[in-house]
């Protein structure tokens, strides 16, 4: 069966979407989850990034305070480069990993990698189909404000600090538009879903 890449900006629904195809059968493999496995306590990565940021960037059990880590790098591209370096290649070693096992274990079902940057990054050359969740930018802004409690600056800095997503529509083999409500959402990915189990 398919690998799909499923991709979408910050608060565009790409995780109501994937939950939606978990669903309906779909394997799922979370490269956010994942993100934040490889830089628990005492990980490689985990090491990595105290060592350059500091202590101020940790919580008081020493967990990583992502809050704090996230307004340093979005804000400063150098910073967002270092973090970068020190968790990608650890993720996409990890993300290979379950890709093989899913596919040897569970070939029957359709593999979904859920990753923000998928398209950025070399994961795109992992999937066989490459889905986007688009959204207009500024019902984005508005979700990602209501989602975590930021100002308009500070959303506005979030979404600027990804890649737009009109320069990542050329590489969609599909695209679900979430300009509507949860129902419409939910409708599109049952009807794309439909098509892909019918191919």
């Amino acid at each position: 069966m398919k690998t799909i890449g499923l991709t979408g900006g910050i608060a565009s629904g790409k995780t109501t979407v994937s939950n939606t195809l978990r669903e309906l059968g779909a394997v799922i493999i979370d490269a956010d989850k994942i993100a934040r496995e490889v830089v628990e306590k005492g990980k490689p990565a985990y090491v990595d990034i105290v060592s350059y940021f500091g202590e101020e960037i940790l919580l008081k059990n020493d967990q990583l305070d992502r809050k704090k880590l996230g307004s340093i790098v979005f804000s400063n591209p150098c910073h967002l480069e270092k973090l970068n370096q020190f968790t990608h290649p650890r993720i996409f070693k990890a993300i290979d990993k379950k890709i093989n096992y899913y596919k040897q274990n569970q070939s029957n079902r359709v593999i979904i990698l859920d990753a923000a940057l998928l398209i950025e990054t070399d994961l795109k050359n992992k999937v066989d189909e490459v889905w986007i969740v688009v959204v207009p930018k500024i019902l984005q802004i508005q979700r990602l404000m209501e989602r975590d409690g930021l100002s308009f600056e500070e959303a506005n800095q979030r979404i600027k600090s990804q890649m737009p997503t009109e320069k990542k529509i050329p590489f969609a083999d599909r695209l679900i538009n979430n300009s509507g409500d949860l129902e419409e959402l939910i409708k599109q990915v049952k009807k794309i879903w439909g098509m892909i189990m019918r191919e």
